[in-house]
């Protein structure tokens, strides 16, 4: 609206030369203001985009590190594994304290970290149409339900056991 107001504005003071009532100098004149309409044009589409394109920006460094949250986790439940009270010991072996119980508890844990690091995701798709945002949200959602579903194995595993 004010930059409706403001071109109209803009050719309301402009007075007419009258050197412009040539055809050669009208040609050059309109071929100029031709010109700069497109850049004004161009100039507003790009302000009326970098808002969005700044959003995107943030919500794409958040979901790097929501998957890097993701990976985390999974780093950190890897060395737990059901199948070690099973296995004889050596000197070399790494000390594993946790109880039967106690891992079962640990291991729903980060099944449940999981989860909230991919509904957080899934908030950022909240009144969100980028393509690329959504995709990554996606794909954030598939990486946290394969990951939490290998930790339901393992839960599986030490229910099994005696």
């Amino acid at each position: 609206m004010i930059a409706g107001a403001s071109i109209f504005y803009t050719f309301s003071q402009l007075k007419v030369d009258e050197s412009i009532t040539t055809i050669q100098n009208f040609v050059t004149v309109s071929e100029a203001m031709i010109n700069e309409i497109a850049m004004i044009g161009a100039s507003f589409y790009f302000l009326y985009q970098l808002e969005d394109i700044l959003k995107q920006k943030i919500i794409l460094k958040a979901l790097n590190e929501l998957r890097t949250i993701a990976h985390v986790i999974d780093m950190h439940q890897l060395t737990k594994d059901p199948s070690y009270m099973l296995v004889e010991r050596t000197e070399h072996s790494p000390t594993r304290e946790l109880t039967k119980n106690d891992l079962s508890r640990y291991l729903d844990y980060c099944s449940e970290m999981l989860s909230l690091t991919s509904k957080v995701a899934a908030i950022y798709g909240n009144n969100n149409r980028d393509q690329m945002i959504l995709t990554t949200i996606h794909d954030i959602e598939i990486l946290c339900s394969s990951l939490s579903g290998k930790i339901w194995q393992k839960i599986g595993l030490n229910n099994l056991q005696k």
